[in-house]
């Protein structure tokens, strides 16, 4: 049995832990946040990772936790309506499918829900340095406390802290696509049932929609941005939005009070994670650490939940030869996931906001495919 360290506790995280206890090892969570997740845009599971819910018996949880969308709505500066669907929503795409649209946090609920009593979480601590010797890594935390690990696995995020003290600065691996974008829960004062609204308007625009209890909203404001940009704090972010947002009418002035009111408010780069390589010596990244496909995909939390099931599947096969198990991992996820990744460039031209039809007819059919670009292993 072996003690591995995984640093994130949201989605990728949690759902290595639950595969890796399943096996016989003893993983240990550290997430930097002093507590369960909290706030998000809607994600969406898809193809392979459907199948992994469904073999840790989750799918159903997650069901009852979805989205609700009924349709969308295009507007304009003045809240009039250009177009509309009841087939689709521009987040969560098509209505039939068996696929799965989400709150970011309610997902990470439900994973971290179903992990057993000795699986231990450490909240509002993370990694300081880490010291790979060979035989074992030995972890320094921000807390100060020290412990040694078989290995230690990032899990954290497009920001990677283990990425970044292992294998190097963020402008090495991250492909930006130019913006920022800044979620936030806001009251549903537009009274929307099961409904999203994208706004357009001359001087740019966002994205409304619906909890699932329909008491609340999810606005998400975007900015443009680059790797090199240092937004600041809360406040430094908050005054970039409103300096962004200065020329957009519809509700915008309401929103930007509810943003100051928002517990959840953060503003997050849009980018990709481009590696070589996934692991070296006893670290490894999995999720959004390792290979971010973007929003502009769809496809992060599918990516987290089908890696995070082939990591601990190799591992389990291999459990005293860990390098074998990286290179199965990295064998097996790469074409996946650069099938996946491939999808941005699909949904960061011209047609896809200009042309209704342009989902349906060009980015439909090659998700359909990357979605189970898979042969999963170790489901039963």
């Amino acid at each position: 049995m072996q003690d591995i360290l995984i640093s994130g506790a949201s989605i990728t995280g949690p759902a290595l832990a639950w595969w890796l206890e399943r096996a016989g090892f003893r993983p240990v969570l550290v997430e930097r946040t002093p507590g369960r997740a909290r706030g998000g845009h809607a994600i969406d599971v898809r193809g392979a990772a459907l199948r992994v819910l469904e073999a840790m018996g989750l799918a159903a949880a997650a069901r009852a936790s979805a989205m609700r969308m009924k349709g969308v709505s295009v507007v304009d500066d003045h809240g009039q309506e250009l177009w509309r669907s009841e087939e689709m929503t521009i987040s969560g795409g098509r209505f039939d499918n068996p696929d799965i649209e989400i709150l970011r946090d309610r997902l990470s609920h439900v994973l971290v829900d179903a992990l057993s009593p000795p699986v231990e979480i450490r909240y509002g601590d993370s990694i300081a340095a880490l010291q790979d010797d060979g035989a074992g890594v030995d972890v320094t935390f921000a807390s100060g406390h020290r412990q040694r690990f078989d290995l230690v696995i990032g899990a954290e995020g497009l920001r990677s802290q283990v990425r970044r003290l292992v294998f190097g600065e963020d402008k090495d691996f991250l492909r930006s696509f130019g913006i920022a974008l800044a979620p936030f829960s806001a009251p549903n004062t537009l009274g929307l049932e099961d409904w999203q609204i994208s706004y357009k308007g001359s001087a740019g625009g966002y994205m409304v929609y619906t909890t699932p209890e329909n008491d609340e909203l999810r606005v998400c404001f975007n900015v443009p941005a680059t790797l090199d940009d240092n937004p600041g704090g809360r406040d430094e972010q908050m005054a970039l939005i409103r300096a962004h947002t200065a020329g957009l009418q519809w509700e915008t002035p309401r929103f930007l009070e509810a943003m100051a009111a928002a517990p959840d408010f953060y503003l997050g780069l849009i980018a990709q994670v481009r590696m070589p390589r996934w692991s070296t010596g006893r670290v490894a990244l999995v999720g959004d650490a390792g290979y971010c496909p973007s929003p502009f995909t769809g496809q992060g939390a599918t990516l987290a939940l089908v890696g995070a099931q082939v990591l601990a599947t190799e591992l389990s096969r291999t459990p005293d030869d860990h390098v074998a198990a990286f290179s199965g991992y990295e064998t097996r996820m790469r074409p996946f996931v650069e099938a996946n990744q491939a999808i941005a460039d699909l949904t960061t031209v011209p047609e896809f906001s200009e042309d209704p039809e342009y989902y349906a007819r060009v980015v439909e059919p090659v998700l359909d495919k990357a979605k189970f670009a898979i042969e999963l292993e170790g489901l039963d």
